[in-house]
């Protein structure tokens, strides 16, 4: 597996075709992530969060700005960096093993070495036994887990995740959030994290950013300085309530609330 690299936005704008003409939905995004941190991104919903993963992940070119990897313009980010989108994304027509298989297909390995791998991760995800199901036959959560064991057979070390537990219920979100918490501390990839989760950002990340109404502009940041690995009991605490005030200070500076 490649190193973590760093990730930076520079001036990013975009507008998309609205009703009565071009829209702005990024609006100069500027963004530095460190190689190894994880930053999660908060902000009302159609600001312009998911497209600016889409951006950053090279599915869809900016009007005006750059995407760097290491400092350099890379011309095939969808090859470096993995997205993990809000749906589970798994293809119904295929097995849990071959979809999680799928991975380390794309990224150059031979069938037999592929499905090696995907059921060691499968096995490793509380998710053996099932590799023959379809995705119809498993929870939310059971698919969910399929995604994340996905994400790390794509072999890189750059993850932009796009609200991956949003659909959950909150006791299996809560051990999904583990579960990525486990993987960052094990893998240390570079992971930006879109979230509508207050405590789900504070509970996970280095550094929350936070962006106003659309079009997305970073407004605010708070630093997460509470101590790795972090249990959900840190919730909690007098440390992380003080944490969860400013952001909730930002967002409403920001004008994301009443």
């Amino acid at each position: 597996m490649s190193e973590a690299p760093a990730l930076e936005a520079r001036g990013l704008r975009l507008a998309l075709p609205g009703r009565d003409g071009p829209e702005p939905v990024l609006e100069g995004i500027d963004l530095d992530v460190a190689p190894g941190e994880l930053v999660a991104l908060i902000g009302p919903s159609g600001c312009g969060k998911s497209t600016l993963l889409s951006v950053m992940a090279g599915l869809r070119e900016p009007d005006e700005g750059l995407v760097l990897v290491d400092g350099r313009p890379h011309p095939d980010r969808t090859g470096g960096l993995t997205l993990m989108p809000q749906s589970d994304a798994l293809l119904p027509w295929r097995t849990l093993l071959d979809n999680v298989a799928t991975a380390p297909r794309l990224a150059g390995a031979a069938r037999a070495e592929a499905q090696r791998a995907a059921r060691r991760t499968l096995g490793a995800y509380g998710l053996a036994g099932f590799e023959d199901h379809y995705p119809h036959a498993l929870s939310g959560g059971m698919r969910q887990r399929a995604a994340l064991a996905r994400t790390v057979l794509a072999g890189t070390r750059a993850w932009l995740l796009d609200e991956p537990f949003g659909a959950l219920d909150a006791l299996t979100r809560a051990d999904l959030q583990a579960a990525l918490a486990a993987l960052f501390e094990e893998y240390r990839p570079t992971v930006i994290l879109v979230t509508h989760d207050l405590d789900e950002a504070l509970l996970l990340a280095d550094r929350v950013l936070v962006s106003g109404p659309r079009p997305a502009r970073l407004v605010a940041e708070v630093i997460v300085e509470l101590p790795r690995p972090r249990r959900v009991d840190v919730t909690a605490t007098p440390e992380f309530a003080d944490l969860r005030g400013r952001l909730l200070g930002s967002l409403r500076l920001a004008g994301a609330l009443a």
